[in-house]
C-alpha cells in the first residue's frame, strides 16, 4: 500500500504507550496497590485500565471516593510506577520505536518558535514529567495533564486543551494514541487520529475506528513547516 500524506497544524500525542513504553512500572505499580487493595485481580485491570487517569482507574477498581485520599493515592500509584520499573529487572521506562527522530524533527528552535505539538496525557505533570526525563523527551510548549482537565479521555478535554494551547482549531489537528479510550477521546473532540498497537492488540484497536492505525511511530515521518507540520504514514 503506498503512502498516505497529509498536513495538519499541530500533532497531539499522548504518551504512555505512545511516545514512552512504561509497562514494567505499571505492572509493578499495580502489584504494590493489590497488597494495599486486596482482591484486585492485576491481569484484568492491565486489559483495561490504559489511557485512563490514574484517579478513574483508582475509583473504580480499589474503591475510593475521598478526593483527599484519592490524590494522595495517585501519587503513591504514580510514583511507584517510576520506582518499580526496573525492579526485579523489568527494563524502566523506556522511549518507543520511531519516536526520536520525529520529536527532534517537531521540537521548535529559536526560528519556529510556535508550539507545532502537544503532550496529552492522563498521568500528573509530576508523573509524566519524570517519565518524559527518564525517557529523554523534552516537555513541549503545550503540555496537558490530568489535573489540567476535569474530564479524562475518553472524553475530548484533553485534545480540545491541547489544540487550544498550540493556538490551533482541532479539526486541524492529528491525534496519536495506543489505547482505545484515547482514540474515543481524539474523535469526540474533533481531531484525525492514528492508533498505534503498542498496548493493545489490532483487534482490540479496530473497532474504535481510528483513522490510521500502524504498529508503532516507526512507520510514521513528520516533517515540521512553516506553518504546521507534513505527516507520511506507511501503511504496515
Amino acid at each position: 500500500m503506498p503512502p498516505t500524506t497529509f498536513y495538519v497544524d499541530a500533532v497531539l500525542f499522548d504518551m504512555d504507550g505512545t511516545l514512552v513504553d512504561s509497562t514494567a512500572g505499571v505492572v509493578g505499580a499495580w502489584d504494590t496497590f493489590a497488597r494495599s487493595y486486596p482482591g484486585l485481580d492485576v491481569k484484568t485491570i492491565l486489559s483495561s485500565s490504559h489511557g485512563v487517569r490514574t484517579v478513574d482507574n483508582l475509583k473504580k477498581y480499589c474503591g475510593i471516593t475521598d478526593d483527599a485520599l484519592l490524590e494522595e493515592e495517585a501519587q503513591r500509584f504514580e510514583q511507584a510506577i517510576v520506582d518499580s520499573s526496573k525492579d526485579n529487572g523489568r527494563p524502566g521506562i523506556t522511549m518507543l520505536p520511531g519516536v526520536r527522530p520525529i520529536i527532534d524533527e517537531l521540537t521548535p528552535g529559536k526560528d519556529m518558535p510556535n508550539a507545532c505539538w502537544a503532550i496529552c496525557t492522563s498521568a500528573t505533570r509530576v508523573y509524566a514529567s519524570a517519565a518524559l526525563e527518564v525517557a529523554s523527551i523534552p516537555v513541549p510548549q503545550a503540555f496537558v495533564t490530568a489535573e489540567d482537565v476535569k474530564l479524562g479521555k475518553p472524553y475530548p478535554d484533553p485534545y480540545l486543551l491541547g489544540a487550544k494551547k498550540c493556538g490551533v482549531s482541532p479539526d486541524r489537528c492529528l491525534v496519536v494514541e495506543d489505547a482505545p479510550a484515547g482514540v474515543q477521546s481524539g474523535h469526540a473532540a474533533g481531531c484525525k487520529v492514528l492508533g498505534l498497537i503498542t498496548t493493545h492488540t489490532r483487534g482490540q484497536m479496530e473497532p474504535c475506528t481510528p483513522d490510521y492505525l500502524v504498529k508503532n511511530l516507526s512507520s510514521v515521518q513528520m516533517k515540521r513547516l512553516g506553518k504546521g507540520v507534513e505527516v507520511t504514514i506507511f501503511m504496515d
